[in-house]
C-alpha cells in the first residue's frame, strides 16, 4: 500500500474573536476511510473547505504526498459538500458530464464516466431529469456521482449519508470501500456514529476547533474504559449506589450501565442485582463510539458553560 497521505498540519482559522480552528492536525492515509466527527460548530466543515481551498487558513498547511496542496492538486480531489452544490435546473447526465469536463476529461470519457456512476449509484433512470425533480435521496446520490466522476485521487465528503434510506446507505458504503481498496484516501464527516464505527479505519473526534482524539475505533473504545451492563427488570433506580468502586453511568427500564474501578468486585454487583430479583443480563463491554462521543460533547458543553463561550466555527 502506498504511503501517500493527506496531511492537515496545525491549521488555524479565526473570524474576528471567534476561533473556528485551533491548530487542527491529522492525516488521512492512502487506502483509508477516516471518520471526522464532532458536534455542530466543532470545525469539521471549515476544515474541509480549507482542504479544498474554498477558505484560506490563517496558519498551518495542508499537504498531499508531502507537498503543499495547490490548485492543480485540488482539481484531483472529489468533494461532496453538506449543502448540495448541484445546478437544480440542469439534467443529471448533462451535469455529470459538465463537471467531468471541468476536471479535464475528454467529452467521450466524461460521457462514459457520467453514465457509469449514474448506473453504479442507482440513478441511471433519472439521467435525463432535472436535479430539482429528484427526491432528496436521489439528489444525494447524484452529488456523490459528481464527486467521483473525474476519478479523484482523494475523497472529501461532508455528511454524505444525510437523508439516505438504508438501501442507499449500503450502496454508498460499498462505493467508499471500493475507492478505499483502490488506494484512495477517504475522509467523511457524519453524525451517524454507528455507521462511522462500522466503516472507518480511524476516527477523529473534533471539539472546539481542535482534534481531541484520533485513533482506530477499537483503540478509542478501549480508552473509554470497560463497562458492566446489568439488566435486572425488577430493580429500582439507585440499586447499585454505594457499592465500592462502582459508578452508575446510566439507568433505564431495568438496564443499568456501570463503570468499575480497578479492583472493584463484580460479584458484589451481581449479588446486589440478584437481591432485587431475576437478572437477565450481566456482561462487560467496551464503550461504543456513540457513548465516547457523548462524553466528549458533554465535556465541551461543560467547559463552554464554565468559560462563558459559545460554539466555534462549523
Amino acid at each position: 500500500m502506498s504511503d501517500r497521505r493527506l496531511e492537515v498540519d496545525r491549521v488555524s482559522k479565526r473570524y474576528g474573536d471567534t476561533v473556528a480552528l485551533d491548530s487542527m492536525a491529522f492525516d488521512v492515509r492512502a487506502g483509508e476511510i477516516f471518520g471526522f466527527v464532532g458536534s455542530n460548530g466543532a470545525g469539521k466543515t471549515t476544515t474541509m473547505r480549507i482542504i479544498l481551498g474554498v477558505l484560506a487558513a490563517d496558519a498551518g498547511e495542508v499537504r498531499w504526498d508531502g507537498a503543499p496542496v495547490t490548485l492543480e492538486t485540488r482539481s484531483r480531489i472529489g468533494y461532496m459538500p453538506e449543502e448540495r452544490g448541484l445546478y437544480p435546473r440542469m439534467k443529471v447526465g448533462e451535469q455529470l458530464e459538465y463537471l467531468a469536463r471541468l476536471h479535464g476529461l475528454t467529452k467521450p470519457d466524461a460521457a462514459a464516466a457520467a453514465r457509469s456512476w449514474a448506473e453504479r449509484l442507482g440513478v441511471e433512470g433519472r439521467f435525463g431529469d432535472e436535479v430539482q425533480k429528484l427526491s432528496l435521496g436521489n439528489q444525494q446520490r447524484v452529488q456523490l456521482a459528481a464527486a467521483l466522476v473525474h476519478h479523484p485521487e482523494i475523497l472529501v465528503l461532508d455528511e454524505p449519508f444525510s437523508g439516505l434510506d438504508p438501501v442507499a446507505v449500503d450502496v454508498m458504503s460499498e462505493v467508499l470501500k471500493e475507492k478505499c481498496a483502490e488506494g484512495t484516501p477517504v475522509i467523511f464527516s457524519s453524525h451517524q456514529l454507528e455507521l462511522v464505527e462500522r466503516l472507518c479505519d480511524r476516527v477523529g473526534i473534533v471539539r472546539a476547533g481542535s482534534m481531541v482524539a484520533c485513533d482506530t475505533v477499537d483503540a478509542l473504545r478501549a480508552e473509554g474504559g470497560e463497562e458492566l451492563v446489568v439488566h435486572a427488570p425488577q430493580a429500582r433506580d439507585g440499586w447499585a449506589a454505594g457499592i465500592p468502586g462502582v459508578t452508575v453511568r446510566g439507568e433505564e427500564a431495568g438496564r443499568t450501565v456501570l463503570a468499575l474501578e480497578d479492583g472493584a468486585d463484580d460479584q458484589a454487583v451481581l449479588a446486589a442485582a440478584l437481591a432485587t430479583g431475576p437478572v437477565r443480563e450481566f456482561a462487560r463491554r467496551r464503550s461504543s463510539l456513540t457513548e465516547l462521543f457523548r462524553h466528549v460533547v458533554s465535556t465541551e458543553a461543560t467547559e463552554a458553560k464554565q468559560s462563558g463561550t459559545g460554539e466555534h466555527g462549523k
